[in-house]
């Protein structure tokens, strides 16, 4: 079964067209080193009236929308290796130093998962 890296952040609207320019370039690295699936999604119904909600979540100041991300790899042991791999691409460092991070890092959730239904 596959593995999955899955983000959740909340981005300042105002930097979204850096968020996307940047996620594109990195979505491109992530698959030239193997990731299988690449995804970034914008938060469009986010006010929802049953369990607890990404805005609930993750407390979006004013002007923040929230973020989906998530990376399919091949394995857990892929996910990490591709990972390495783009960690210590000089083009990440490149893109990080000319357009910097457009949200607040400590807010990112982050974390990997085993798949366990893939249709």
């Amino acid at each position: 079964m596959s593995y999955v890296d899955g983000f959740v952040v909340p981005v300042p609207e105002s930097n979204l067209k850096t968020y996307r320019s940047i996620a594109q370039k990195a979505g491109k690295i992530w698959k030239e080193h193997g990731a299988l699936h690449y995804v970034e999604a914008v938060g469009d119904d986010l006010d929802v009236k049953f369990g607890l909600s990404y805005k609930k979540a993750l407390k979006p100041k004013p002007g923040e929308t929230v973020l989906f991300s998530f990376i399919i790899f091949k394995s857990r042991a892929d996910r990490d290796r591709v990972n390495a791999k783009v960690m210590s691409d000089p083009r990440m460092n490149k893109i990080m130093q000319n357009m910097g991070m457009p949200f607040d890092v400590k807010r990112m959730c982050y974390g990997g998962f085993k798949t366990i239904v893939d249709m």
